[in-house]
């Protein structure tokens, strides 16, 4: 997200969830965990809402992300192809991650990364790291260094109940695995799940991200969504 469309996106976010108040009554600082959502657990039973309503609430904030100002790259880690015991998902995750906003930046714009807590000393390493050696497969045969650049500072953290924007990442994450569980490895969904998105509605949901064009298409050009998966 460009530095200067912040503060428009947080008040655009601010008031959705103000509508979201006035339709379903959820608290405007009530965090929206989308695998709870969809589950009906914990937080959101009080609430009573029938699985229509929470498929409607579901169809509300995919148009509304659809229509920020911001660019999403969805790395996979495929871990029923990992054949190494020794494999690291999230230092792997986070390089491609990194690699490809350094590669949408071009050298003419840094950038932040903000995680939600839990995670945060292998991520910081795993950056540190890449600024100083990060291979890079030749056209010409072979790798070379081509150190990170852009990102400025560690990575830094914030508790995802106190930010609007990582719930959102949340969000596209969620349907993002449950897309490629279903699309791409022809997976049946959990009944919970199933009983409230069914695969065409994962699909829809999907194609109208693509359709609000938050989605780096250039991430990876052999997935119709731009999903960089690993292993290949």
């Amino acid at each position: 997200m460009d530095i200067n469309c912040w503060q428009n996106t947080f008040n655009s976010i601010r008031a959705f969830r103000k509508e979201l108040k006035e339709k379903y009554g959820l608290h405007v600082t009530e965090e929206i965990h989308t695998k709870h959502l969809v589950r009906d657990k914990g937080m959101y039973r009080p609430y009573g809402w029938s699985d229509n309503q929470r498929r409607q609430l579901l169809i509300d904030l995919t148009k509304h992300i659809s229509r920020l100002e911001i660019k999403v790259v969805n790395v996979i880690i495929d871990k029923e192809k990992i054949i190494t015991t020794d494999y690291q998902v999230l230092k792997n995750a986070l390089t491609y991650n990194i690699q490809r906003i350094e590669n949408d930046s071009a050298g003419k714009w840094n950038y932040l990364i903000i995680t939600d807590e839990g995670r945060l000393a292998p991520m910081r390493k795993t950056a540190r790291e890449i600024r100083a050696y990060n291979p890079i497969q030749s056209h010409f045969g072979g790798y070379q260094n081509v150190p990170i650049k852009g990102l400025v500072e560690d990575i830094m953290s914030k508790e995802s109940t106190e930010s609007y924007f990582i719930q959102i990442c949340d969000f596209i994450s969620f349907f993002t695995d449950l897309y490629y569980r279903v699309s791409d490895k022809k997976e049946r969904l959990p009944k919970r799940i199933e009983r409230i998105v069914d695969e065409d509605f994962i699909k829809r949901v999907m194609a109208t991200f693509r359709e609000g064009g938050i989605l780096n298409l250039k991430a990876s050009s052999t997935h119709p969504y731009g999903c960089v998966i690993y292993p290949k």
